[in-house]
């Protein structure tokens, strides 16, 4: 129980020291593709410049995400855009001027500002070659019989979005079937290597021409404007940002782009060379695989990893032990008790994710530790159940005959002899929460996550294996870990 309180009070100065640094620091988030990281790191570049403090969560997931995390207070500033922002954020039509944006965005303490130059539309791609044969040149032509064959494969986002694909389907009539969702990141893979024909694509993507793709031309104007704005907290000061305005056309948002994705440039090495005024090189240096999974990240990853599934794991020992001896003690309530934390198990990692950030106020460890110490429970409640459940009858009574209170007959004979089922239950929730930790990259909690996300933004498999092969061997080492503490613990020597 020490160990218990220890890590509390860990925690809450952990939180405590978070809302203190948001308190002096800018916090700017950005959601997970490669414009986005890039405009994350220019804003934050821009304010240290300016002498801000600012600190830059990137790869916070979709829009729902950074809506709720701007609501909260987590974020203070990302880039958007105002399509998103009316018909997304705000449920609207039309292209409002920027004054008539804000004057919407006002009730919700909101601001759009620092319009930085370039309109980044949704738009249909697909290759050229097969444009060509089939004569597609509008998106109207997807609705004629010669385009009948042809394959979607369309990101998540834009399948859920209010101005994505359900109302593009029915403003054009399109006879498709809706397809299963597919990361943007790794759509321009699929489309070259023919396994789909249609993709959507954002109209700054670099790779549109890298790999010879058609955009279909929006014949009915059914996409709005998507001027790139920065969207704030009413409160924060855009003057520090002002020298963004118009500073980035559309020429310079693609050749930024072409510089991480083509390139092999870094996010904050592109955003450095565009702040500073220096030129981006042609092609950065390629490094080697072991440079990435060593590299000087390495350290900070792991303790964040690290923290996330043990102080999860603690918190869900402390509560899930005297849970399952609960549902053990008193067999009317084992239904519910074991119902409920299964539940648990069901719900969606990103949806839970976003729900406790407008329940807690925050982004980053604190949202995170919640919803892995909740994904713990189950396996450490079910097996405390179990292991109890499995002790004879017979030993409790002895242990009771020869003068033991039931409070002693608990500790000196049913639990000692239910923990090895007890350390199976943890060490389950133990292996799960170093995969499930991976998540949490995208509520800015960091962890090896932060590589497999930033992987998937640019459809770079080396930047995702210096993420995944990591938290894989934590997992085994883990699993390791336990399976020695339960031999130990069978040979009646604790280690140590």
């Amino acid at each position: 129980m020490r160990a218990v309180r220890t890590l509390a009070a860990l925690l809450v100065l952990g939180a405590a020291c978070g809302l203190s640094c948001a308190a002096e620091a800018v916090v700017v988030g950005s959601k997970r593709f490669t414009e986005s990281y890039i405009l994350g790191e220019i804003v934050r570049l821009t304010l240290q410049r300016a002498g801000v403090p600012a600190e830059h969560k990137a790869g916070l997931g979709n829009t729902g995400i950074l809506e709720q995390a701007l609501a909260t207070g987590a974020v203070d500033v990302y880039p958007e855009y105002t399509g998103t922002i009316v018909r997304e954020l705000l449920k609207r039509e039309g292209n409002p001027a920027l004054d008539e944006l804000n004057t919407w965005l006002a009730p919700r303490g909101l601001k759009a500002a620092v319009p930085l130059g370039f309109d980044n539309t949704y738009a249909l791609a697909l290759r050229e070659a097969d444009a060509a044969r089939l004569d597609l040149r509008t998106l109207s032509d997807l609705a004629t019989p010669r385009a009948a064959g042809l394959r979607l494969g369309l990101s998540h986002e834009f399948l859920a979005r209010a101005d994505g694909w359900p109302a593009l389907k029915s403003a054009y009539a399109l006879p498709f079937a809706t397809p299963a969702g597919l990361d943007h990141g790794l759509a321009y893979e699929a489309i070259a290597a023919g396994r789909v024909d249609v993709i959507d694509v954002y109209s700054t993507d670099a790779k549109v021409g890298r790999y010879r793709l058609r955009v279909l031309r929006d014949d009915r104007a059914f996409f709005p404007r998507y001027d790139a704005v920065l969207l704030m907290r009413a409160g924060l000061d855009p003057a520090p940002l002002a020298g963004l305005a118009g500073r980035i056309d559309a020429a310079a948002m693609i050749a930024l782009n072409a510089q991480v994705e083509l390139d092999g440039a870094t996010f904050a090495d592109a955003a450095r060379r565009f702040v500073e005024g220096t030129p981006g090189p042609h092609a950065a240096p390629r490094t080697g695989f072991a440079e990435r999974l060593f590299g000087d990240d390495f350290a900070r990853l792991a303790g964040q990893h690290l923290a996330l599934v043990f102080g999860s794991l603690l918190l869900a020992v402390a509560v899930g032990v005297p849970l399952g001896l609960a549902a053990w003690r008193w067999p009317p309530s084992s239904p519910v008790l074991l119902g409920a934390v299964g539940v648990l198990q069901t719900v969606p990692s990103i949806a839970l994710l976003a729900f406790l950030i407008a329940l807690v106020g925050s982004i980053g460890l604190v949202p995170a530790v919640i919803a892995l110490f909740l994904y713990a429970l189950l396996p450490i409640v079910r097996n405390t159940h179990t292991g109890l459940a499995g002790v004879p009858a017979g030993l409790a009574s002895a242990a009771l005959s020869l003068g033991m209170t039931p409070r002693q007959c608990l500790r000196h004979v049913q639990l000692p002899l239910a923990m090895p089922s007890v350390l199976a239950g943890v060490k389950t929730a133990a292996v799960i929460n170093v995969g499930t930790a991976t998540v949490a990259a995208f509520v800015g909690a960091g962890g090896f996550g932060e590589r497999i996300v930033a992987g998937l933004a640019v459809n770079d498999t080396g930047v995702m294996l210096a993420g995944a092969l990591p938290a894989a061997a934590l997992a085994l080492a883990v699993q390791g870990l336990f399976d020695a503490l339960e031999r130990a613990w069978r040979r009646g020597r604790p280690p140590g």
